[in-house]
């Protein structure tokens, strides 16, 4: 059965997508893991907060495995993505890396009596969905072991894969999804439980939740043109999710255009196109505990 979030989005029902998207980022995302494995010690308990599909763990998981071993720990609201992403860190991760499934959200009060305390904390795409972002990252903070490290996820380029023409409709169809969805995220953020700005970016923030040593750097997702198949299914999904999101803000036109471009049976799909890309960058921001 799907499971909705607080954030009202049925994350089980993006599964597909999910994992697809988590297979085109591995090659950029091995080396951020690499990266922040190396900045803890041996045998560390690493705990992604929000795993979705598992992707970062897997890799998370591979870096422990080199290094000798250590803990994964996986946490997620909605049970049919964690039962998946456990069973593919349980793959990846070998016998030298135990795996443990915890099924909770980092709105929880009680979070960290739940789970252990971190030598590493990642938490990828979670914060924004929370109301008062500042106090999820405090909480974040709050399952450190003393010196352990936070690391999240947010903002950076939003991926773009389609041409500015793609011969149905208006052209700039990608750009006009894409601010739809700045209207939409508006909206979502203004509508969870508890929500606050927080007028201040990702940095300030790590350290207002008392992390010092605080760094940001990006990761570029770079696939160009012609693309594999996985590229060109993961676009027709990505397509179709942009627009459902979206539907309030659309003309009736750009809706128009969006069902012909992901019809597999119109002259039109996307998955027959041999100019589709991906392109965009991840940023990521951490600090140590003190």
């Amino acid at each position: 059965m799907s499971v909705h979030s607080h954030d009202d989005i049925d994350w089980a029902d993006r599964l597909a997508q999910l994992r697809m998207a988590d297979a085109l980022d591995a090659e950029a995302l091995a080396p951020v893991a690499r990266r922040l494995v190396d900045r803890v010690g041996a045998r560390p308990i690493v705990l992604d907060v929000g795993c979705g599909a598992g992707g970062m763990s897997v890799l998370f998981a591979r870096e422990l495995a080199r290094r000798g071993g250590g803990t994964i720990g996986l946490l997620d609201a909605t049970p049919e993505l964690l039962a998946a992403a456990q069973r593919d860190v349980a793959e990846a991760a070998g016998g030298d890396v135990e795996v443990v499934a915890v099924h909770g959200d980092l709105a929880d009060p009680q979070l960290a009596a739940r789970v252990p305390a971190a030598d590493l904390v990642w938490a990828s795409g979670v914060v924004h969905h929370v109301g008062d972002q500042q106090a999820a990252l405090c909480s974040l903070a709050g399952l450190l072991q003393p010196g352990g490290v936070l690391a999240i996820g947010e903002g950076g380029l939003e991926m773009r894969c389609l041409p500015w023409d793609v011969g149905v409709g208006r052209p700039g169809l990608e750009q006009r999804l894409l601010a739809a969805r700045l209207e939409w995220f508006a909206r979502m953020r203004a509508g969870l439980p508890g929500s606050v700005a927080m007028p201040y970016g990702w940095p300030r923030a790590l350290r207002e939740a008392g992390l010092e040593d605080v760094e940001s750097f990006g990761t570029l997702i770079d696939h160009p043109m012609p693309g594999s198949d996985l590229l060109r299914e993961y676009v027709v999904h990505r397509i179709g999710w942009l627009a459902e999101s979206v539907r309030d803000w659309l003309a009736d036109d750009d809706r128009d255009a969006v069902a012909a471009l992901i019809d597999p049976d119109g002259p039109h799909f996307l998955g027959h196109r041999d100019d589709l890309f991906l392109f965009g960058a991840k940023a990521i921001h951490c600090g140590r505990s003190r």
